[in-house]
């Protein structure tokens, strides 16, 4: 099969890089894959493999993410047998997708995806009607689907995404890290890797680490870029917290902080599936966050994770406190249940095979 994957722009966002593993994955099977993104360039390009072809539609980078001129072209030259649209900018566009191959080639596939907690605008919505298929990747965003959205459950097909993280950080590198930040054999390391963006709400995190006693050795790795992360820096210093919560920045590879890092905490308002999540429990980091869509689905509910009540802070730091007391026999059979855990349910030959088997499915059914 030709394989198309459509992505407005190669951010460091848990979506894109999910585009960027499916795209080495369906390539290293054999099957042609173009990788077409509205804009050029983008934080994760240099990770893109050789045999993937990326085309990049804006000559120059507007720095307008629904901005795809010259898309139905460009469909037309890769005379794709599988469109899969990833993200909320070019699920937008399905629908046009579909009315196109509606006419041209009648037997391509356009597959939508549900990958976000956030409300549907209305071209995502009307996309979704007319997509040939669905792939949501928790079973509460399939849920969603069905429920608000009245999407036939026959349409929609759940596969988790895939770990993009999964090998362990050397032990020593780790060790180096945690000196180089200031923390001791001692210190607590509460960890979160995310873009920084209103909706992953990492003001909360700093509120709710302004809440730890003082009496507790801590701190609090925020690791990413993003629009929102000049105000959470000013926030950390108005609240006394500049030598305890670290701005880490983007890192093409976050494996070291996991290594690094005790606990995974994660106050996002919207999410479908978070990847820093299960990335951190396949590296062993129990985890506590907000409860969203799709979050229980990212651990072990009440064993290695725990979801907590939207803005219930007494309960986020109560289930906090055992965690920073935790033994060191305790905290490798949590860790060892964790990477288990993780390993299995968003093993990427796992995904990727469902993701072919799904393709496979619809192609052979739209065959004469």
């Amino acid at each position: 099969m030709k394989i198309l994957i459509v992505q407005d722009y190669l951010r460091s966002g848990g979506t894109e890089r999910q585009s960027v593993l499916l795209a080495h994955a369906f390539s290293a099977a054999g099957h042609p894959t173009t990788l077409l993104t509205f804009r050029p360039r983008g934080a994760l390009q240099s990770t893109l493999a050789p045999t993937v072809k990326h085309q990049a539609l804006q000559s120059f980078d507007t720095h307008l993410d629904w901005f795809a001129p010259g898309l139905f072209n460009a469909v037309e030259a890769a005379t794709p047998d599988l469109i899969l649209c990833m993200g909320r900018m070019a699920n937008c566009y399905a629908f046009a997708l579909r009315n196109l191959v509606q006419d041209r080639w009648p037997r391509t596939a356009v597959v939508a995806t549900m990958r976000t907690g956030k409300s549907l605008p209305y071209f995502f919505r009307r996309s979704l009607r007319a997509a040939t298929h669905i792939v949501a990747n928790s079973h509460e965003a399939s849920a969603t689907l069905y429920g608000r959205y009245g999407i036939p459950g026959d349409k929609i097909s759940v596969i988790h995404n895939s770990l993009v993280f999964p090998a362990p950080a050397a032990p020593t590198f780790a060790a180096a890290l945690r000196a180089q930040q200031g923390a001791t054999a001692t210190t607590k390391i509460l960890l979160n890797v995310a873009m920084f963006r209103p909706e992953k709400n990492q003001r909360e995190l700093i509120h709710l680490a302004a809440g730890i006693p003082t009496s507790t050795n801590w701190q609090l790795w925020l690791a990413g870029e993003g629009p929102a992360r000049a105000s959470c820096e000013q926030l950390a210093a108005e609240l006394g917290l500049s030598e305890r919560v670290r701005f880490l920045g983007f890192l093409r590879d976050p494996a070291p902080l996991y290594a690094a890092a005790d606990i995974a905490v994660h106050t996002s308002e919207s999410e479908s599936l978070s990847n820093f999540l299960i990335e951190a429990q396949a590296h062993g980091l129990p985890a506590v966050a907000y409860d969203a869509q799709g979050i229980g689905e990212c651990f072990i509910s009440g064993h290695t994770g725990w979801v907590i009540p939207r803005d219930d802070r007494l309960a986020f730091h109560a289930a906090l406190a055992p965690l920073f007391q935790l033994s060191n026999s305790a905290r490798g059979e949590l860790a060892s249940a964790a990477r288990s855990y993780a390993r299995t349910s968003f093993d990427p030959a796992r995904q990727v095979t469902a993701y072919l088997d799904l393709f496979a499915h619809l192609y052979s059914r739209a065959q004469p």
